[in-house]
């Protein structure tokens, strides 16, 4: 199943303003915690040596630069969140899809390389590889959506078969080409499988549980099971 969304709910679904859980996932570990507080205090110290080397007086606005320089590592983590979320909010169109989960399996991703030097003094290069849950989702009409996100231990719970539901972006209005899928639902299990997590989850629930009820109020003649990939056209909700 894949139903049109309106701008309305899309805007609803994934905020202008970073959530909790956003800024959670760009607050990071301690390293990256350290790096902007690092950023923090050089900021802060440019700011009073432009002060003092120059004689200026402490105005409203360079009150406001030392402020937000000093504060570096508390706002950069809401700053970062927002922007991805509004590089989501430029897609045109949106729509619910739900579908069984087809396949899934673990892969080892490269995430980073870092050079170093041994003891011998020789040239080393040492690869970050993360392991990954791949996901295969497929509705009755045959279209399929693909998925990839960090392994967690949760994740033993999934299995093939099962519903999954997510919120899938496109510059088109038919939905016939997906540019950005968000992170993935699996109702029986009331788990969720993400990486970054775009949606707000209690807009989601509503919006499920709403489009899951009309569905079953459908008639059974109006549904389609084609083998086409062409997503199922539906009235906006």
């Amino acid at each position: 199943m894949l139903v049109p969304l309106t701008r309305e709910k899309f805007e609803q679904l994934i905020p202008l303003i970073a959530t909790g859980r956003q800024y959670k996932y760009y607050w990071g570990k301690f390293p990256s915690f350290l790096q902007r507080l690092l950023i923090s205090v050089v900021a802060a110290a440019i700011v009073l040596l432009f002060v003092v080397l120059f004689r200026l007086d402490f105005d409203l606005v360079i009150f406001i630069l030392g402020i937000v320089g000093a504060f570096y590592w508390l706002w950069s983590p809401a700053f970062q969140a927002s922007q991805r979320n509004l590089k989501c909010r430029r897609y045109k169109y949106s729509g619910f899809f739900r579908g069984r989960i087809l396949d899934f399996w673990i892969t080892e991703e490269l995430i980073s390389k870092q050079e170093t030097v041994n003891n011998k003094g020789d040239l080393v290069i040492v690869e970050n590889r993360e392991k990954r849950i791949n996901l295969e989702i497929e509705d009755e009409t045959g279209f399929i959506a693909e998925f990839q996100a960090p392994l967690q231990v949760a994740y033993k719970a999934i299995s093939r078969g099962q519903w999954a539901e997510l919120v899938v972006m496109s510059n088109r209005a038919d939905l016939s080409t997906i540019e950005e899928i968000s992170d993935v639902y699996i109702p029986s299990r009331d788990l969720w499988v993400s990486d970054y997590p775009f949606l707000r989850r209690d807009f989601f629930a509503a919006v499920s549980s709403r489009l899951r009820d009309n569905e079953n109020d459908t008639p059974q003649r109006r549904r389609r099971s084609s083998g086409s990939n062409r997503p199922r056209q539906k009235n906006d909700y």
